[in-house]
């Protein structure tokens, strides 16, 4: 490890996880022996967990990402590269140096609402649909509708009948 580690790219997903492959590359460590420094730096990174998140293009959870570089041998600012660049590629980059003029083109798409293409169900919606079944079903059983009417002249209570 003489040279620099690899920057984090924060183009895309896709682009992230191949820069996390030149990471591993870039440390010489196996998926087991990333597995026992996680352990040793606090951070729980099973080997096929590695594995599967190397060989995806999705972005990792941020958690992972930390665990990995960790593992990796990056600490301080670099670490905070990759967790940043992670971030960003998640959230889209902060507005920090925003002028007012440069504001509203960002911050009108985000105020119109998304155009529905059929009917959504919230899980609200279905937890009170389930609330109301279930108080219909249970005052039908309380108030005897699905017993029979007969009554019952006769009750035994020996042991012979």
């Amino acid at each position: 490890m003489t040279t620099a580690p690899p920057t984090p790219p924060d183009t895309d997903a896709a682009a992230f996880v191949a820069g996390l492959r030149r990471l591993k590359a870039w440390s010489g460590l196996s998926y087991r022996r990333l597995e026992r420094r996680a352990a040793e730096e606090g951070h729980c990174l099973p080997y096929s967990t590695a594995a599967s998140m190397l060989g995806r293009e999705r972005l990792p959870r941020e958690e992972l990402v930390a665990a990995f570089v960790a593992a990796c041998g990056i600490r301080g600012a670099e670490a905070e590269a990759w967790l940043d660049a992670r971030t960003d590629i998640a959230c889209g980059p902060l507005l920090e140096d925003a002028t007012p003029a440069s504001v509203p083109a960002v911050v009108a798409p985000l105020t119109t609402p998304p155009a529905r293409t059929g009917p959504r169900r919230t899980r609200w919606t279905l937890v009170a649909a389930a609330a109301l079944v279930t108080a219909l079903f249970g005052g039908a059983t309380a108030s005897g509708v699905f017993t029979d009417d007969e009554e019952v002249h006769e009750t035994r209570t020996s042991v012979r009948l």
